[in-house]
């Protein structure tokens, strides 16, 4: 899927939220496309679909950590609007990985490279983060990789 494709698919479907007055995913997708405008605008080009996958993925990490945020201050409307705007974002992102699947990917390169310990960590994020771009998340990527190597 290009990146265009993506951004397209977002574009349409702010067409179609506004067309049913669907206003959390209106207001979603435009907060997305928002962020997508910015960084073409920084890098002076057009985004790839590895870009727009990544923010995209950023964007479901912000609404996360903005749970966690009102979780803690017992702001229960805030939780549910942020649950409602992430179940929006994840129609555009391909099918996420499970943390078994990505364990067995992080196995599979760690035995490929022969990597023993922490400080192999560098090589084994660089070969295994092509294969898993889009489908998880950096972070769950290098936590699955420290657990297999530190054990």
């Amino acid at each position: 899927m290009k990146a265009m494709e993506t951004k397209q698919r977002l574009e349409q479907a702010l067409h179609d939220a506004m067309r049913a007055q669907d206003d959390v995913s209106k207001r979603t997708i435009r907060m997305a496309l928002s962020s997508m405008k910015l960084e073409e605008v920084a890098q002076g080009s057009a985004l790839n679909e590895d870009a727009v996958i990544a923010i995209l993925q950023k964007e479901v990490k912000l609404r996360q950590e903005a749970i966690q945020d009102a979780q803690k201050a017992n702001r229960a409307d805030l939780v549910e609007k942020n649950e409602d705007e992430i179940i929006v974002l994840q129609k555009f992102l391909p099918q996420q990985l499970s943390p078994e699947e990505l364990h067995q990917l992080a196995e599979s390169v760690i035995a490929e490279l022969n990597a023993s310990g922490p400080g192999d960590m560098g090589k084994v994020m660089k070969a295994l983060l092509p294969q898993v771009a889009g489908r998880a998340p950096n972070d769950r990527v290098s936590q699955a990789v420290r657990q297999i190597l530190t054990t």
